[in-house]
């Protein structure tokens, strides 16, 4: 039993880095450096948040 709980964990270890992997490529070449480092949306909070003083 703890055998098998034991290789089902590494599986499930496994599928996880490798869709962390596929993730990272996807969003590596769909987005540009500068949208990915880009501050926007503190910029977008701040002009939809409106406080009253």
């Amino acid at each position: 039993m703890w055998i098998a709980l034991s290789y089902a964990s590494w599986g499930i270890s496994i599928v996880l880095a490798l869709w962390m992997l596929y993730d990272w490529f996807k969003v590596d070449t769909t987005f540009s450096e500068e949208v990915l480092t880009s501050s926007r949306e503190g910029d977008l909070e701040a002009v939809s948040e409106k406080h009253r003083i």
